[in-house]
């Protein structure tokens, strides 16, 4: 007997009949004439997208929109550069447009996967990450599910072909979830905190970093706060800039956002010399965030705090607290160039390997924004005659440069 086999299309095989098995009938009945439901033709993208997150969480910023924060991540997986040209957000229908991303702002919001500004150009496995804030004007606005309609040069369908083709398709699914955020209380007490480093725009120092950490490229920082103070001077720092004693923020009390369990505590790190940062040559994922406490808010949500001065933390793993009690002290520990409170909500304990979630805080006063132009000049005086009179707002997320009193 002959041992040599039949090899068939993996998709393909042979009915007994002969006849191919999409064609196969049994027991002589004819094929059913019900009419099927059109079945999209197959595309060829050689340029393939996923978002970060599977839904996307709407929440309220100061500046009365509506926020769904999100990253998308292209891969090339053809020899032929891809080119990306425009990125829209358009319906699940495709009918109505949401954002529009090409040129310069394009490019503002790519990055490589190690965080750094990256070019729209896209060669074979090489990866770009989009950041986008979507803003919309009310609840009634959003639809339940968006995708991505990408323009681009890339390799054409005839895969022997060295020349890019334009294209244009449709990638990236993504779910929008309405339900209400996290309500929180505040972090701190007292006037005059500015959201330094905050959410949403591309350029923020948190909101690009994506941080590969336990298998994965984590987004835990997309809505970290720094918290800064200045004094009734709009003054942050007054004196000689090297002593952290100098500065606003330093010792203020850093206090529970919710009812919680604390379950992860540093406390025995020194202030670094402000206004430099350290040398990143010791800083390492154990001590980048200097001292700290983790609080377990329940429902996978962890509140984080980082910097804080050291012997200042009053509770240990395993304690209960709630709303409004003491945690420690603002300081100068870890990876920083001046007294603050970084703050963040995340979806595990894990403050780097987690995803940042969005909250809002119950109530607080906002007096206004702090000029981007003067942002970078935190150690000097910023005019009161800049804010107004704070004005009362609820269930809110400061957004970047916030001049906000708890």
């Amino acid at each position: 007997m002959n041992s040599s086999r039949l090899l068939l299309h993996p998709l393909l095989a042979i009915c007994a009949s002969g006849t191919l098995l999409g064609g196969c009938v049994s027991g002589g009945a004819s094929p059913d004439d019900t009419p099927k439901a059109a079945v999209p033709e197959d595309r060829y993208t050689p340029l393939v997208a996923e978002v970060t997150t599977p839904s996307v969480q709407i929440v309220q910023g100061t500046d009365g929109k509506l926020h769904a924060v999100y990253e998308i991540r292209f891969a090339n997986t053809r020899p032929v550069a891809a080119t990306l040209q425009r990125v829209a957000v358009v319906d699940d229908n495709g009918q109505r447009s949401h954002a529009s991303f090409e040129g310069s702002e394009l490019r503002q919001r790519l990055r490589s996967l190690s965080g750094r500004p990256a070019e729209p150009a896209i060669a074979l496995d090489n990866v770009r990450q989009l950041l986008v804030d979507l803003r919309f004007d009310d609840l009634a606005d959003i639809p339940a599910t968006l995708r991505h309609r990408i323009d681009l040069l890339a390799a054409s369908t005839n895969v022997t072909s060295p020349r890019p083709a334009q294209q244009r398709y449709d990638l990236a699914p993504l779910v929008l979830d309405t339900s209400a955020p996290l309500v929180i209380g505040p972090p701190l007490r007292g006037t005059g905190w500015v959201a330094y480093n905050g959410c949403c725009d591309a350029g923020g120092a948190h909101r690009g970093a994506g941080l590969p950490v336990n298998g994965a490229v984590h987004f835990a920082q997309r809505f970290a706060i720094d918290w800064i103070r200045m004094n009734a001077q709009g003054r942050t720092v007054d004196g000689d800039d090297t002593d952290v004693h100098n500065y606003t923020a330093y010792a203020a009390e850093v206090i529970a956002v919710a009812d919680g369990t604390v379950v992860d505590v540093v406390d025995d790190l020194d202030d670094q010399t402000p206004p430099k940062l350290p040398d990143p040559a010791t800083i390492t994922l154990q001590n980048v965030d200097g001292n700290h406490v983790t609080l377990d808010l329940g429902q996978g949500r962890y509140a984080f705090y980082a910097h804080l001065k050291k012997n200042s933390v009053a509770v240990r793993v395993g304690d209960r607290v709630t709303r409004g009690q003491v945690l420690g002290e603002v300081g100068n520990t870890g990876n920083t160039s001046a007294p603050h409170l970084h703050f963040h909500v995340m979806d595990s304990p894990s403050v780097l390997g987690s995803s940042g979630l969005p909250y809002v805080i119950d109530r607080f006063g906002h007096a206004g924004q702090v000029p981007p132009a003067l942002a970078v000049q935190f150690d000097r005086s910023w005019s009161s005659a800049l804010f107004a009179e704070p004005a009362r707002r609820e269930k809110q997320f400061p957004l970047d440069l916030s001049v906000i009193d708890f």
